[in-house]
């Protein structure tokens, strides 16, 4: 049976997760099976990922990315060195990383995943998730949200019905969702929270301290030294997590910088009252989305059974108090918060390879979806009035269409903009993209139905049909957040490989051309003459073919190097065919 796992690919730390003996489990390498989500290059300028990256921040935070996951579902791109990469393209670096641990724990190929996402994730942070699986030479079988997933960890064995509130608090998010759990069915009731909220706010506000210390105590400023920023997020960090089990925590930072030619030294103590003052106005907004969670399910909070912790910042003791203020009942928390997610993707992973047939996953999604169109907002006549089409809280997957109609004679395209989001003006909601469609020439008042589908994973699809004359339109997007296309995805597949030499990589960093690096490898030599001949077919073939051709030949160096002949026969068929076709 081929192997999928489960990775918790979070802001802070990530985790992969498999089946073994029926039980999931965080697969671990001499350590605890937590890897720090932090991306760098190391002197030679090659890439390091995990413990080796996250030490290095301090002295070389030029060559080193950490928090991702923030930018995901952006345009942005991060420096690194001397390039530039886009958000997927560092998280792949992740993921290869994962991959990599799971092939040498497990000691063989792995090339499938389920991977879990914050359950506020925006479609274009989604989009960006699987591209990033995609780059890092994964099969992403299913995308669950990570609230889900944690009910699956804590909850997947037990008898009962059940509803439950997992309040997920990671270094870069926050989700709340209420689960009822029945007959092995996990069926998400409500979800909501924010992608800009977790403990990466929380190591600001004692940043921010820090470095008005600095200026004040000091004299010295310290805003403009990368270095010293480094050191301050890194005490930062150290201090939260000692406030956790302790009423104070000392910072001390020797040589924090220079004042008329003389090295200054930081010294400051905080307390846990100090810590918690500086994030209540945060924890509040927690609150805000509880509340708005059990109002979406219906429910009060005395008809929740159950709190499940998840995530590294709900260590911070305030955040049982408070819960536990509201619901009347301790958290739950027998399962590590930083591990059950990735524990709760394997179980699902453990689903899709058929090892569990009696459970059934039923997902949401958070967000409303639908377009704008001409009507009335507060009185007056607008353009950008919001019509929403998929509401949120409804179950996955689903579809729904509605009519609109053409507004001139003759009218040669419309312009249909996907919006996410509640405001009533559309404007004020997430803009997922700019969709354009060829009409056939008709009167005024021409019925066009929009369809709006949502996978399993949260991913929005579009389609148009013209009424009268039966004709599907395929959408042309404009700008769609995060989406690439084939092309750039396989250009950056093999940016990946070139600079690969994380930790677990097979044979190093592989050589820019392929029937090179192939050779170079030991590879069979079947083998390598047909990664030859495909690298060669590849800048004259076709978009996709170039796409699917990247795709095979990933899958066979994959099956080559792990020694599996039953896997090399189909990928090396495939491209057999599409090379026989191109040439």
């Amino acid at each position: 049976m081929e192997p999928i796992v489960g990775i918790d690919l979070g802001t802070t730390n990530s985790e992969v997760a498999y089946i073994i003996d029926k039980q999931a489990e965080v697969l671990k390498d001499h350590d605890d099976g937590i890897v720090p989500s932090c991306v760098g290059l190391d002197p030679e300028g090659g890439i390091i990922v995990g413990s080796a990256a996250k030490n290095q921040a301090v002295v070389a935070p030029e060559r080193t990315v950490l928090s991702i996951k923030r930018r995901m579902g952006t345009d942005e791109t991060v420096d690194l060195g001397p390039d530039a990469y886009r958000p997927q393209e560092i998280s792949a670096f992740i993921l290869k990383a994962l991959k990599s641990r799971a092939e040498k724990v497990l000691g063989r190929p792995v090339a499938k995943a389920v991977i879990t996402v914050p359950a506020y994730f925006t479609d274009a942070q989604r989009h960006a998730t699987r591209e990033a699986g995609t780059i890092a030479g994964l099969d992403v079988i299913r995308i669950i949200n990570e609230p889900t997933a944690a009910a699956l960890a804590y909850e997947s064995q037990r008898s009962g019905t059940r509803r439950v509130l997992i309040y997920d608090l990671g270094g870069g998010t926050f989700d709340v969702s209420i689960v009822k759990i029945e007959a092995g069915v996990v069926e998400v009731l409500a979800s909501t929270g924010d992608n800009h909220l977790g403990g990466d706010d929380f190591d600001r506000k004692i940043i921010d301290l820090l470095v008005e210390q600095c200026r004040t105590g000091l004299k010295i400023s310290v805003t403009d030294d990368r270095a010293a920023m480094a050191r301050l997020r890194r005490a930062a960090e150290a201090a939260k997590i000692q406030l956790s089990a302790a009423p104070f925590a000392r910072i001390e930072e020797d040589h924090i910088g220079m004042r008329d030619g003389s090295p200054v030294h930081l010294s400051h103590e905080i307390s846990r009252g100090d810590f918690e003052a500086l994030i209540d106005h945060d924890l509040s907004r927690t609150m805000a989305s509880v509340n708005q969670a059990l109002s979406d399910a219906d429910l009060l909070a005395s008809q929740i059974d159950r709190i499940i912790l998840v995530g590294g910042s709900t260590r911070i003791p305030a955040v049982s108090e408070m819960l536990a203020a509201k619901f009347g009942k301790l958290p739950h928390s027998g399962i590590d918060p930083d591990l059950c997610v990735a524990v709760g993707a394997a179980i699902q992973a453990g689903r899709e390879m058929g090892l569990e047939e009696t459970g059934v996953l039923l997902d949401i999604t958070p967000y409303t979806f639908g377009t704008a169109a001409i009507g009335e907002l507060d009185g007056a006549l607008t353009v950008d009035m919001f019509v929403p089409i998929i509401h949120r809280n409804t179950k996955l997957p689903t579809s729904r269409t509605e009519a609109f109609s053409t507004v001139s004679d003759n009218q040669q395209r419309v312009q249909i903009k996907v919006y996410q989001g509640e405001n009533p003006n559309a404007l004020d909601n997430v803009l997922i993209g700019t969709y354009m469609f060829d009409l056939t020439l008709a009167p005024a008042g021409s019925v066009l139905l929009l369809n709006y589908t949502l996978d399993l994973n949260g991913i929005l699809k579009l389609e148009a049909v013209e009424k009268k004359t039966g004709r599907k339109i395929n959408a042309v997007i404009e700008n769609a957040f995060s989406r690439q296309s084939k092309e750039a995805i396989a250009a950056s597949q093999d940016r990946l490989e070139s600079l690969w030499n994380g930790p677990d990589a097979p044979s190093g960093p592989v050589a820019d051309h392929p029937a090179q690096g192939d050779a170079a490898d030991g590879l069979p030599h079947d083998v390598a003459a047909l990664l030859a001949r495909a690298a060669g077919k590849m800048p004259d073939a076709h978009e996709e073919d170039r796409a699917e051709i990247a795709q095979l030949m990933a899958d066979i160096r994959a099956a080559a190097k792990g020694k599996d002949a039953d896997a090399l026969t189909a990928p090396m068929a495939a491209l057999e065919d599409i090379l026989f076709y191109l040439e």
